[in-house]
């Protein structure tokens, strides 16, 4: 089976995951699909497979007799996806010889456009995969755990010679706790690679340093005919807060190493409001000024509208994992040789985001992340090929070879 037949298979069971449950998993669903990948990898013919209490699936290919003493690899990838788009049945559809031209997603009325993602007239000609414009297609990171299933089968069944393979597939990634519960001795990796990006070929070591904030607004209600100097309007404060931001420091206006304030969600009446950012730079130092200038406006919105108007919590999520891997840079020299080995250009790009590659890196585990072929996630625009992930297939299973080969 191909990467994409499994991919077609796999998104049709939903795994939103769900940051505001409070459980590990998030979601009961993600069970659906870590048993159906357990299953399939006994009928592979790998028996080490084991789904914790916590959703974790831990499976390991044993190394080829005299390939002991290689390095013991590891690929991982995460069963979640957003719960945005996600709360209908995903119907994939399937466009053989794609033309690069305008696309309509199913009766939906969405249309996924060059305009919007000028990539797609270079994926002419290709089998492109996209939902039918009312969910999301799931290939994040769905086509992650295709590809490293593949290239699981492929280990076995063309007999390639390989050290220790370590897989896992994690749940509630894309709320940010993937790696939380992750057990290293479980996994028994050296080092490790996700497989969680966009294009194939891409190859990513840096990543955002990451926090989320809240702003808890307080007002004061009193009737409007009677609120002079009085009435504070919680929702106007918040609007004031904002406002203070930088206006052009936001995802829209911001590329490569640039950072961001990112309003997701804001709620409010008169008595109480509340905003919830992200923040994200690469720059460690900027970083810290930019959970500063939270914290100073906070003290602005206090000293005019009294000390308790406004409460600010401020939690880092995760590091930038660059200072990890610059210790052990032979994952990028040898995640390029594989890329080349495979025929396809190796591209490395700065993260505008994060994977579970980040916390495990700094919990001991480097673990540089690699593209899986899709585009436009986290939406109904999402897409992906079966070229794209042939070769992101293709590029993991030259990962093996190449540690075999040291």
């Amino acid at each position: 089976m191909n990467p994409a037949e499994r991919l077609l298979k796999y998104v049709t069971i939903r795994t939103p995951s769900d940051e505001h449950s409070g459980r590990v998993p998030s979601t009961t669903c993600q069970f659906e699909l870590a048993q159906h990948l357990c299953r399939e990898l006994f009928t592979m013919g790998i028996t080490d497979v084991k789904v914790d209490t916590q959703c974790y699936l831990y499976a390991h290919i044993p190394p080829t007799p005299g390939y002991e003493d290689k390095p013991a690899l590891g690929f991982i990838a995460h069963l979640d996806t957003v719960s945005d788009f996600c709360d209908s049945r995903i119907s994939p559809l399937i466009h053989e010889n794609y033309n690069g031209r305008e696309l309509p997603l199913g009766s939906s009325g969405r249309i996924l456009s060059p305009e919007m993602f000028p990539h797609l007239k270079d994926l002419k000609g290709r089998t492109l995969i996209t939902s039918d414009g009312t969910s999301i297609l799931g290939a994040d990171d769905k086509a992650g755990i295709a590809e490293i299933m593949t290239m699981a089968e492929r280990i076995l069944s063309e007999e390639i010679p390989h050290g220790p393979v370590s897989i896992a597939f994690t749940p509630d990634e894309e709320i940010g706790i993937g790696a939380e519960y992750f057990n290293l001795d479980a996994f028994g990796a050296d080092f490790a690679y996700t497989l969680d990006g966009d294009t194939e070929g891409e190859i990513q070591y840096e990543n955002f340093n990451a926090a989320k904030a809240v702003f808890d607004i307080h007002g004061v209600n009193v009737h409007p005919g009677s609120a002079k100097n009085i009435m504070v309007n919680a929702s106007l404060v918040a609007m004031k807060i904002n406002a203070l931001l930088p206006e052009h420091e936001t995802p829209r206006n911001t590329e490569g190493y640039e950072g961001f304030y990112h309003l997701i969600d804001m709620k409010g009446d008169v008595a109480q409001a509340q905003l919830r950012y992200i923040i994200r730079d690469h720059d460690g130092a900027r970083f810290e000024d930019r959970k500063s200038r939270l914290r100073e406006i906070a003290d602005i919105i206090n000293r005019k509208w009294g000390r308790d108007t406004v409460a600010l919590t401020v939690t880092d999520q995760y590091r930038n994992m660059s200072e990890v891997i610059a210790g052990c840079m032979h994952l990028i020299a040898n995640a390029k040789k594989a890329c080349e080995n495979a025929g396809v250009q190796p591209l490395i790009l700065p993260i505008r985001g994060g994977t579970d590659g980040a916390q495990l890196s700094f919990k001991g585990l480097p673990c540089p992340n690699l593209g899986t072929g899709g585009h436009g996630y986290h939406g109904p625009y999402e897409h992906i090929t079966a070229e794209g992930m042939e070769a992101s297939c293709q590029i993991a299973l030259e990962l093996v070879k190449i540690y075999a080969s040291e």
